[in-house]
């Protein structure tokens, strides 16, 4: 680091925002952060203040300033959410200012954002695509931020209505002898979209949205010989669908409308595993307008031990395809 190009940058934080969460337990998350950076960072009552040069010295205010944010919306910084920042600042695929670009505000002033590199690159191929396919296994954000996209792109008048929709695949016991109407029977399959959407939107809101049509959840079955206009229609759990059932879906597709797929290949209920979206993929992987975007391990942003169960089965698959060479 050239002296001549170092200076001293210092950020104060918001009123009343405890010092003692930012830099962790015992300093442990300042040591972290130091740890990736060539920067003096010294942190005195509310300010932090670091000798960089002018690169380093914009890393490092726009990740102070989140964990800032994350402080003053009352989480706790930890470890693993600091390791988020640093390789979502760090990598080559983004700029820095790339951090700050909230996807939504939930009703409870919580800022919902890509937290790793993948995410980003998956919100980004929604926004530029009309059709995505976002795969990867659980705890990678998929459903909900396609969910708060779909909520952000109501707000801002770009579509009408959003369509939620999952296939029915039935485990043990048929929905003929399950008690209740149909939309009671499926209930539970498609709970995983009310409890995303609700977190977005005060229950009384997303309530009358679900009962004047603004919002529909429905069961794929229900999709055929529909089209949808000017809406956000999001297939969910996609793993599970038949290479008909996907094709259908993706026919519904009307003018003004934007697709979101998401699903994770490793966990299909389905026999025949996940015949959709394999066909889906090698016939549609070449055309203009349509994504398809991997997350990985890295992009789990649940318990950090989700992360390391993801993992352990990834490399157990490995090794059980390398014995059947």
């Amino acid at each position: 680091m050239s002296m001549q190009n170092v200076k001293k940058t210092t950020i104060t934080a918001p009123h009343g925002i405890d010092m003692a969460l930012v830099t962790g337990p015992n300093d442990g998350l300042l040591r972290l952060i130091q740890e990736h950076f060539v920067a003096r960072i010294t942190v005195r009552g509310d300010e932090v203040s670091f000798m960089a040069e002018a690169e380093e010295a914009e890393s490092l205010t726009l990740l102070f300033s989140d964990i800032f944010k994350h402080v003053k919306d009352g989480a706790v910084p930890d470890e693993a959410y600091a390791k988020r920042l640093l390789a979502l600042i760090r990598s080559e695929e983004m700029a820095p200012d790339a951090l700050r670009s909230d996807i939504l505000l939930t009703h409870r002033g919580k800022a919902i954002r890509p937290k790793t590199a993948g995410q980003k690159r998956f919100v980004d191929a929604i926004r530029a695509n009309t059709i995505t396919f976002g795969l990867g296994p659980a705890g990678t954000g998929k459903t909900f931020l396609t969910c708060a996209m779909a909520v952000a792109a109501l707000q801002r008048k770009e579509v009408s209505r959003i369509v939620l929709t999952r296939p029915i695949v039935e485990a043990g016991e048929s929905l003929g002898f399950l008690p209740g109407t149909m939309m009671e029977k499926v209930d539970p399959y498609i709970r995983p979209l009310y409890d995303a959407l609700f977190e977005m939107l005060d229950s009384s809101r997303a309530t009358r949205m679900l009962e004047d049509g603004t919002i529909e959840i429905t069961p794929l079955a229900f999709m055929r010989g529909r089209t949808f206009n000017d809406s956000f229609v999001i297939l969910d759990e996609a793993q599970n669908t038949t290479p008909d059932q996907m094709k259908m879906f993706l026919t519904r597709l009307g003018f003004g409308s934007k697709m979101v797929v998401t699903g994770d290949e490793s966990q299909s209920d389905n026999p025949r595993g996940p015949a959709g979206i394999r066909s889906a993929r090698e016939a549609l992987s070449d055309i203009d307008d349509i994504a398809f975007i991997e997350l990985k391990g890295a992009d789990v942003v649940r318990n950090s031990l989700v992360a390391r169960i993801v993992a352990a089965y990834e490399d157990n698959a490995k090794g059980n395809n390398g014995n059947r060479d």
